[in-house]
């Protein structure tokens, strides 16, 4: 099976996590390939304001500026995606740390002008993964692209997972996050979507924000070809490991209908 891992900044801050979700990773790769792909949003905006840089926001999105594409490749291409890359190593297995840079591995073009260099992925070149995977390495994908221009972007980690399972033809994708998964106009957890709940969910404004770019994302993955997307606690104990033995946790969305939507329909 081809497992598409997309890790929130958050848990990849958290040092005790971040070797819990190794773990499982270099568990899983023993018998599945597995690419993960994370964030590092939280890092970056510590390391900005540690340097006197203020961030700036538009629709939930980090204006980025030279100075900010500077301390992305630094913080996420950098320290963020070596500490997850060696909790790997220390856990049995080799993994790789790239960037959609790398390759280049993901191009992706100027989102909008006000927002600088923000980039919208728009093709991942799977067959590096194929390549990395058959020499027996995870490839670590941090959140960042470019252009044939030599341009570096700053993409959304949500993006930039869909970009990567699509290009590679993931059979599943994993959102681990800070939140149980999706939940319903009344505040219960939603074990199962299709596309129609979600737009639902979003047009009611019962998900918003943070969770609602992620639907946003999840149900692009499922338009794209991905068979099953799963959005779940990252800090839930062996939650990889559970998802992939068909484990029932967080929200499983699928393209058809499912055998329960909740309140969401």
């Amino acid at each position: 099976m081809k497992l598409l891992i997309k890790i929130g900044g958050t848990l990849v801050d958290d040092e005790a996590r971040r070797h819990a979700i190794a773990g499982q990773l270099a568990e899983l790769a023993r018998t599945h390939q597995v690419v993960a792909v994370h964030g590092g949003g939280k890092q970056l905006t510590r390391f900005l304001e540690e340097r006197g840089v203020k961030s700036s926001f538009v629709r939930g999105l980090r204006v980025s500026d030279p100075a900010v594409i500077d301390a992305l490749t630094k913080v996420i291409g950098g320290s963020v995606n070596k500490q997850l890359v060696s909790a790997i190593i220390k856990s049995g297995q080799r993994a790789l740390g790239i960037s959609g840079i790398d390759g280049p591995l993901t191009l992706a073009t100027q989102l909008d002008p006000a927002l600088g260099r923000v980039g919208q992925p728009v093709q991942t070149n799977g067959q590096i993964f194929d390549l990395l995977l058959s020499a027996g390495y995870v490839p670590v994908v941090a959140c960042i692209a470019g252009d044939d221009h030599g341009n570096i972007y700053n993409v959304n980690a949500d993006q930039m997972a869909v970009s990567c399972a699509t290009g590679w033809g993931a059979d599943r994708l994993l959102f681990l996050t800070d939140v149980a998964g999706v939940k319903g106009g009344n505040g219960e957890l939603l074990p199962e979507l299709t596309p129609a709940g979600t737009a639902e969910l979003v047009k009611t404004g019962v998900a918003h924000g943070g969770m609602h770019a992620k639907l946003d994302a999840a149900s692009l993955a499922l338009q794209k070809g991905v068979p099953e997307v799963v959005i779940a606690a990252g800090h839930e104990p062996n939650v990889c490991i559970r998802l992939v033995n068909g484990e029932s946790l967080g929200t499983r969305l699928v393209p058809g209908i499912p055998a329960r939507e909740g309140s969401a329909a």
